[in-house]
């Protein structure tokens, strides 16, 4: 299984509180599309404000915002960012009119060959789409933007045509956990939160490493597999316990780290604890 880490941070633009923002607003509209149609969005996603109509535009103004922000130093296979902007967002707004999001793989299917190309590309995907080929989860998140992409099944993953990504808060992290996360994660650089959302993604790929009786590495289970688990989607699952874990593995990886490292990967996990008891996440 080939992963990527889906970070929607792809680059930075103005102020970090300026992309997060653009980030979580897209959350927040693309959530209530698809509660509109009966889906499940983004846990920690804000209603919209009462002056804010769910329509068209707000779906277009949505994408636009969060694309010019995360997309700044980016470029597309055969598409300008201008033009990528332009027909990607045309074809949100008619999945949003056209039940595209209730019924993903038929909206898919309706569109022509240059169409699809464009959803390809705008998803960064190597290989053309198979509509036939896509699960529900793989259909629906080609229609969404990055930023937005949700894990329909709760594996940990969220698949996109047939790649599968993963990223942290993801849809299924508790809004009291994003807030947590939020602050404890700004103003580091692009690498630095690379490292530590990776490393809250851990107990989710370690549950799946089959070892053997003198602990070998054997084999991953793939997510669909009957013994795949995912850790983060049971009730009782710990985040407060997940930095602890970390801060613990900081100190037992010390002897290997420069004293700059230990003390900023120290000071991150005590950190984001403290912001995890503030904002009275489990």
């Amino acid at each position: 299984m080939q992963v990527d880490h889906a970070s929607t941070r792809a680059a930075t633009f103005g102020t970090d509180a300026y992309l997060r923002g653009t980030e979580r607003a897209a959350q927040s509209v693309f959530t209530a599309v698809l509660e509109s149609v009966g889906r499940q969005g983004y846990a920690s996603a804000e209603e919209l404000p009462d002056d804010v109509v769910l329509s068209q535009d707000t779906v277009r103004q949505a994408w636009n915002d969060w694309f010019s922000a995360a997309s700044l130093n980016q470029s597309f296979d055969k598409l300008s960012r201008q033009d990528m902007k332009q027909q990607f967002g045309d074809l949100m707004v008619r999945a949003y009119s056209e039940g595209g999001y209730a019924a993903p793989q038929q909206f898919l299917a309706s569109l022509s060959s240059e169409e699809l190309e464009v959803v390809q590309h705008s998803n960064r995907l190597v290989d053309p789409i198979d509509v036939d080929s896509l699960t529900e989860e793989g259909a629906l998140n080609l229609l969404l933007p990055q930023a937005a992409k949700v894990d329909l099944n709760h594996d940990g993953f969220q698949q996109t045509g047939i790649a599968m990504g993963m990223s942290f808060p993801n849809s299924d992290t508790p809004p009291e956990v994003v807030a947590a996360w939020d602050e404890a994660t700004a103003g580091l650089d692009f690498g630095d939160r690379m490292f530590y959302e990776m490393q809250m993604m851990l107990p989710m790929l370690i549950s799946n490493i089959v070892t053997d009786e003198n602990g070998q590495f054997v084999r991953m289970i793939e997510p669909g597999d009957p013994d795949f688990t995912n850790p983060m989607a049971s009730g009782n699952y710990s985040y407060r316990q997940a930095a602890a874990d970390a801060l613990e593995g900081v100190e037992f990886a010390k002897r290997w780290m420069t004293r700059e490292q230990y003390e900023e990967q120290r000071d991150f996990w005590t950190n984001f604890g403290q912001l995890l008891d503030k904002h009275d996440a489990n």
